[in-house]
């Protein structure tokens, strides 16, 4: 048997449940990986509410790191025995060991702990494909960037910085302030209410050319009034709720504007762009340039602690259970 946590029924974290399930075995295409490390990122949260659909009962979790303990037939991609990792659909992470796809699995390079692969793959292709794809940003423009002190963000702020970018970040408390600085962060902003005003100073009036906004509804409109004419708005996560029905219109109205929802499954569907992106971010890692910061490990038997803590944005940087 292996261990899991699942959930029954959608709800608040009393839903997770520590329970046996069994151990699984690999078929044409799949590897059986046993983890090391576990991420836990906001996405895990909309699966176990529902506002992400799943079946029930369902395994939680995107994302880790660890060995593969055997393939079935026809894998290619990776060999017994490789230290792998992933951030992918479906869910099932929250596990002792799973059954996955083996092209969805990239090797980790031998300078990158099991830890940190767990804590980097979902955030840091994010952060790759929100500042190379999404919006390709370019040296000396100035970014606004949510969340500066979450997981994403501290990569998003560290690699634009590393790109020539400079960066006004947003947080919560004061204690996250200093965090984002540390990190980077040109300028920071504490709360919401005067967001606005201290984009226009920072950036003499010329506002910026894009957003990336994790929060969702509590920040929406004021992030549109952040952006220049032409400027992106680069919605990618909801932590403060999905965000309501739009008028187009005000796009138009606020200086014809773009609007984005971009999402992981999308920009890695292709084991091409997948890898490419795997490899950027391993490149910043292993240089020095990105530093995945690990400021909290859970027992993965204590992921309802850890979504607590979580929703309640006690966390900083990266959040990982470990089996």
């Amino acid at each position: 048997m292996t261990k899991a946590i699942r959930i029954h029924a959608h709800g608040g974290p009393e839903v997770m449940r520590w329970e046996d399930v069994p151990s699984p075995d690999p078929g044409p295409g799949e590897a059986l990986v046993r983890h090391a490390a576990i991420g836990l990122n906001f996405i895990d949260v909309y699966f176990r509410t529902g506002f992400y659909k799943t079946n029930l009962p369902a395994i939680l979790g995107m994302e880790a790191s660890g060995t593969v303990a055997a393939v079935g037939p026809g894998v290619t991609a990776v060999a017994v025995g490789d230290r792998v990792a992933y951030a992918t659909a479906p869910i099932g992470a929250y596990a002792t060991e799973r059954v996955i796809n083996a092209e969805r699995l990239v090797r980790l390079p031998d300078n990158i702990d099991f830890n940190t692969g767990a804590a980097m793959m979902l955030q840091g292709i994010t952060a790759q494909y929100l500042l190379h794809r999404t919006y390709k940003v370019q040296p000396g423009e100035t970014i606004l960037v949510h969340a500066a002190a979450g997981g994403v963000g501290l990569i998003l702020t560290q690699w634009a910085r590393h790109l020539g970018v400079s960066v006004i970040g947003v947080v919560s408390t004061p204690e996250k302030a200093e965090l984002a600085r540390a990190n980077g962060a040109d300028h920071v902003v504490v709360g919401y209410a005067d967001l606005v005003t201290e984009v226009r100073r920072f950036t003499g009036g010329a506002m910026v050319p894009v957003v990336y906004d994790s929060v969702g509804k509590d920040t929406f409109m004021t992030s549109l009034d952040c952006l220049a004419p032409l400027g992106m708005m680069v919605s990618y996560g909801n932590a403060s709720g999905p965000v309501g029905p739009i008028d187009v219109g005000l796009l138009g109205a606020k200086g014809s504007l773009y609007l984005t929802r971009p999402g992981l499954a999308t920009y890695t569907a292709k084991r091409a762009d997948l890898e490419r992106s795997a490899q950027d971010l391993f490149a910043v890692v292993g240089s020095g340039a990105v530093r995945i910061r690990v400021n909290q490990t859970f027992p993965l038997q204590e992921a309802a602690q850890a979504h607590e803590a979580l929703e309640a944005r006690r966390t900083t940087g990266s959040t990982i259970l470990l089996p």
